[in-house]
């Protein structure tokens, strides 16, 4: 009897001892325990960080995810990609630039040129590509185009005003007034409007212009354009890309052609432009950060400016003003009007 308690006391003391073992098992550290979900511990850390959504910059930042995709790097997989989209707001893009640097990730995409001079003015030290910056020299983000000198290079969307001032008056002739449109405090805008103001003095036409500083001032800057312009010209403006739809009813309400500097742009209404392929320029910045995360410094790492340009036109815009394209523009032209 005494032996069979003893064997019972036994085996319950080897039981708590294979119990208390489990517990400290489970609670030990973690080596050999998988992470939970879908994280990627090793993954890369990328921020992209956008002034604004409207269809340019949208059709850059997913053709960069695309290629990125395309060059091994995959969201999710071994990148993550923390997207942010500042609304047009400058507070916005300070917050989520400190947000990128203090995390840190590493490498910053900024599209657009506010964003890429928010970018930079957080970190020195993180790789920052741009994408959409029309003049990275005046807005003080590189030492020069061919040797950036720093941890900022990326792609420009540099347009030509003569270019498309050329072709405005190959549609529309008789221009003799040309409004222009834009936001005061983006340089990339002021910096295409100097070169509009140039090529008018140089072919004996005026310019009045009618700047605005936020959207809530477009409607009355474009009603008072349409009074005073026989055409009212905008570049790739951030402010006026997010606000096309109330310009283009306002313009053509007063039978004024638009001319713009953006083919996303043509296709909300603005009747024609001369300038680059987005898709084509958001695949360039998206080979520029594939080979930053290769290891490729940006110092060296010149800026690309895109050459290939092509004639956008909105022949639906062009019935609703009375206008009609010459042949010899719609020959090598892209119609947008049924996008």
């Amino acid at each position: 009897m005494k032996k069979t308690k003893a064997t019972r006391r036994f085996a319950l003391a080897l039981a708590m001892m294979l119990v208390l073992l489990a517990a400290l098992t489970g609670c030990g550290g973690g080596a050999a325990e998988e992470p939970a979900g879908n994280e990627t511990p090793d993954a890369l850390k990328i921020g992209i960080v956008q002034i604004v959504e409207h269809p340019s910059l949208d059709t850059i930042r997913e053709n960069i995810i695309a290629q990125l995709a395309e060059e091994g790097f995959v969201d999710g997989e071994n990148i993550v990609i923390d997207y942010k989209n500042a609304q047009n707001e400058m507070a916005n893009l300070k917050t989520i630039c400190q947000a990128f640097a203090a995390a840190p990730v590493d490498l910053i995409i900024a599209i657009a040129t506010p964003s890429a001079q928010a970018a930079l003015g957080e970190t020195t030290e993180i790789p920052i590509i741009f994408s959409a910056v029309t003049d990275p020299l005046a807005a003080e983000l590189v030492d020069s185009l061919e040797v950036p000198g720093g941890n900022v290079t990326g792609t420009s969307d540099a347009v030509s005003a003569q270019m498309i001032m050329d072709l405005a008056r190959e549609i529309t002739p008789d221009i003799k007034t040309i409004g222009a449109l834009y936001n005061s405090s983006e340089v990339n805008s002021v910096s295409v409007i100097n070169d509009l103001k140039a090529y008018a003095e140089a072919n004996g036409l005026k310019v009045v212009e009618s700047p605005v500083t936020n959207t809530s001032e477009v409607q009355q800057s474009a009603q008072f354009l349409a009074g005073k312009a026989d055409a009212v010209f905008s570049p790739i403006d951030n402010t006026v890309a997010s606000s096309m739809p109330i310009i283009v009813e306002t313009l053509n309400n007063a039978g004024v052609p638009f001319y713009v500097g953006a083919d996303s742009m043509v296709s909300e209404g603005g009747l024609a432009t001369y300038g680059i392929n987005y898709v084509i320029l958001g695949k360039e910045t998206g080979k520029m950060a594939a080979a930053v995360l290769n290891g490729a410094d940006t110092s060296t790492m010149p800026v690309m400016t895109m050459t290939d340009m092509d004639i956008y036109v909105n022949t639906v815009t062009a019935e609703v003003l009375g206008i009609t394209i010459p042949d010899s523009v719609m020959a090598k032209a892209t119609d947008l009007g049924g996008k």
